[in-house]
């Protein structure tokens, strides 16, 4: 999307998802007795969520939240029973309370950008996932914005970029919440990328950007200026499409 770094390549962009995988550890895992006591309570009370075998219900087991299930996210979003197994699995190996905190998204997306300070961006990634807004991302919130993302029709995906950039969520993108954006990214980059950035780069980003957006130039971009913008451009469509078939 406009100022944003480079579209990088479908390899690319599916190690980057898969790497957003790991979550949060528990500070404690539940004793044997404990893991017995909610195994047998789930074997009476439900089917499981993602079980294949009786391993799998003991791993479900020490999960703090439980995910909705299968089939219920398989109407919910666009992955196929055996790719929510995997994306589940990838998630519990690394989050076995079933959910991530602000503080632990933003201390696993720093690994990913040493060369940076990537804190600030990920807050507006977190904020963007965690729909509900109750300070935490479950799996259900992961797995639904990953859909929409990697599946969801071009105007779905607009639609949830148009809402990772309106900071505050009032409907609109201001210069301000575009150039908090901006400075971000270019912190997650970090001062030595080469070639090496200039001070004043993100204010120049938010002026083009609101240049081709801001069609009334009432000084903020509503999603219908937003969407007609971005469909109309080529390079923001061919983006778009790179997300086709990630995983």
């Amino acid at each position: 999307l406009p100022g944003n770094p480079p579209v990088q390549t479908k390899k690319a962009l599916k190690q980057r998802f898969l790497k957003l995988l790991p979550c949060c550890r528990p500070k404690s895992i539940p004793s044997l007795s404990e893991s017995k006591t909610v195994l047998a309570s789930a074997v009476l009370s439900s089917p499981g969520f993602l079980a294949d075998s009786v391993e799998d219900e003991f791993e479900l087991s020490t999960v703090c939240h439980r995910p909705e299930g299968l089939e219920q996210l398989q109407e919910q979003t666009k992955f196929t029973r055996k790719e929510l197994q995997v994306l589940y699995r990838g998630f519990k190996n690394e989050c076995p309370s079933g959910i991530v905190n602000e503080e632990n998204f933003k201390q696993i997306y720093s690994q990913f950008f040493p060369q940076g300070d990537s804190s600030t961006y990920a807050t507006f990634l977190f904020n963007a996932f965690d729909t509900d807004h109750d300070g935490s991302v479950s799996f259900e919130d992961f797995v639904s914005g990953l859909s929409t993302i990697l599946r969801g029709t071009i105007d779905d995906r607009l639609n949830w970029a148009f809402n990772l950039y309106d900071l505050n969520k009032d409907g609109c993108i201001t210069k301000e919440e575009m150039l908090d954006i901006m400075k971000s990214i270019y912190d997650m980059m970090g001062k030595y990328t080469y070639p090496a950035m200039r001070e004043e780069a993100p204010r120049e980003h938010v002026e083009n950007f609101f240049q081709k957006m801001d069609r009334n130039k009432d000084g903020v971009v509503t999603i219908e200026e937003f969407l007609e913008s971005c469909q109309k451009d080529e390079n923001i469509m061919r983006s778009m499409q790179l997300f086709d078939s990630v995983i």
